[in-house]
């Protein structure tokens, strides 16, 4: 009778761990709708392109190299192999009520579930170079971004690593629950290395000072690239309290779900409010940047707060996220989707505000932690953009980027019928 409980125990945390993946995996087409919305029509088949690419280097560097210099065993040589019942039932002598306290599934589940968040992390970048860079630069940044940079930083913090053989994240009080800063965050100080090499698209900027708006071409789509991000990023945290099969578990995993959405309601309506003062109108782009910007503070730590404290956390990142959106523009910082404000300044809002709620953390290790996340990854990033920017360079000629990069870098548009660039 025990064995079988535990049996079903496993089977219920393996199954959870697999769909949630299943659902962090379906942000892929959340991030692709998003941006391909954001963008030019000229550009759009350009951005569906790097994002499918994207997605597939992502899965194989980490099966690689990246799940080994983040957790250690090379998943690509010698697989996940089969599971030895008996040492896992020998694991839990005695006990009646489940694998309480611990977590318990198949390791292929859990390779799953961590590389769909590696292509997360690259999809960020994604969006914030978009329209001016050129395909292969970007797909090359790819295999170094998800195969080292990242699966290093992610060995410092959900990993066991100390950094550089200094210290671990974890001992200085460093708690990010579904990665706000080791996923999002890092993912923005990634593009915004980019986009500093980079520079901003032609004609964003005047001689004057002036800001020029550039509005995407398809707003029913960045729309429903927010709502499957929306509903993608139920597994993104709901995943990360890493079971179901018990009681404990069971009410952390709703409480994740309940904080996650009520937090992206909370960045959605005070992102509203905060574009209708400032502009004088209802800016559709910043109410679907709202809803993002609570995602991704809410993420730092969606198990402890109320959901009434989850929704004011999203609001505060609703607000942030337009003011830091305006601030990129003044700083003459180009980011087409805003992905740097979402996910880069969110992400540290969200960090520091864990010990809000979590006991466990503390302030001056949510600094620490973010600055040392950051500061590597954008330093590991540059270099790596410089590097590729000597040896093939990373943006397209100014006649291409007039053009458009659909044609220049693949050959065809999405929209035929009713953009021509000839």
């Amino acid at each position: 009778m025990e064995s079988n409980i535990f049996h079903l125990q496993y089977a219920i945390d393996t199954f959870y761990f697999l769909v949630c993946g299943a659902l962090v995996m379906w942000m892929a087409a959340g991030f692709a709708m998003l941006e391909s919305g954001l963008v030019r029509a000229k550009n759009t088949t350009e951005i569906l392109t790097k994002n499918v690419a994207l997605f597939a280097i992502a899965c194989t560097m980490y099966l690689v190299c990246g799940y080994a210099i983040m957790y250690g065993g090379n998943v690509f040589l010698s697989g996940m192999g089969e599971v030895d019942v008996a040492g896992v039932l020998s694991e839990f002598p005695g006990r009646e009520d489940g694998f309480e306290g611990g977590s318990i599934y198949s390791g292929a589940s859990d390779f799953f579930f961590q590389v769909v968040f590696v292509a997360t992390a690259m999809s960020i970048v994604s969006g914030a170079v978009a329209e001016r860079m050129k395909l292969w630069a970007f797909l090359l940044f790819a295999v170094v971004m998800t195969g080292v940079i990242y699966p290093l930083e992610g060995s410092w913090t959900w990993g066991s690593a100390s950094v550089f053989g200094m210290y671990t994240l974890g001992d200085l009080g460093f708690s990010d629950f579904a990665g706000s800063g080791i996923v999002h965050m890092a993912g923005a100080a990634a593009a915004l290395a980019g986009v500093l090499l980079l520079g901003a698209r032609k004609g964003k900027y005047g001689p004057n000072g002036e800001i020029r708006a550039i509005p995407g071409a398809n707003l029913p789509l960045a729309t429903l690239g927010t709502f499957i991000l929306w509903m993608g990023w139920f597994g993104f945290n709901g995943g990360s309290v890493l079971k179901l099969g018990d009681i404990a578990s069971a009410h952390s995993v709703a409480m994740v779900f309940l904080n996650t959405n009520a937090a992206a309601a909370g960045g959605a309506i005070a992102a509203l409010i905060t574009a209708r003062i400032m502009f004088g109108k209802a800016d559709l782009t910043m109410l679907l940047n709202g809803a993002l910007a609570g995602l991704v503070v809410i993420t730092a730590e969606p198990s402890t707060p109320s959901a009434l404290v989850a929704t004011l956390f999203g609001a505060l990142g609703g607000v942030l996220v337009v003011l830091s959106i305006v601030t990129m523009d003044k700083l003459r910082i180009d980011d087409p989707v805003g992905a740097i404000s979402v996910h880069g300044v969110c992400g540290l809002l969200g960090l520091l505000l864990v010990p809000v709620t979590n006991g466990d953390s503390s302030f001056s290790g949510q600094i620490i932690g973010a600055i040392t996340i950051f500061i590597w990854v954008f330093v590991a990033s540059l270099v790596t953009w410089g590097i590729i920017k000597a040896v093939i360079g990373l943006r397209v000629s100014e006649e291409d980027e007039y053009e458009g990069v659909d044609l220049s870098e693949c050959g065809m548009e999405a929209y035929p019928e009713f953009v021509s660039s000839k």
